[in-house]
C-alpha cells in the first residue's frame, strides 16, 4: 500500500526548504561580506598611501 502525504507534511518540508534557501543565501553573504570586503579596504588604503605609483628616480 501507497501512504499519501497529507498536506501538513507538504507544507511543513516546504517550510523547511524555503528556510534552508534563507540560510544557505545568508550565508553566502556573510562569506562575501567578509571575505571580499576586507580585501577591497586593504586595496583602497594601500592605494590612499601610494602603494600602486611607480617610484619616481
Amino acid at each position: 500500500m501507497k501512504k499519501k502525504k497529507s498536506k501538513k507534511n507538504k507544507l511543513h518540508s516546504n517550510l523547511r526548504d524555503q528556510k534552508l534557501g534563507q540560510t544557505k543565501n545568508s550565508a553566502k553573504l556573510v562569506l562575501f561580506v567578509f571575505g571580499i570586503g576586507p580585501i577591497i579596504g586593504i586595496i583602497i588604503f594601500l592605494y590612499s598611501k601610494g602603494f600602486f605609483n611607480s617610484p619616481t628616480i
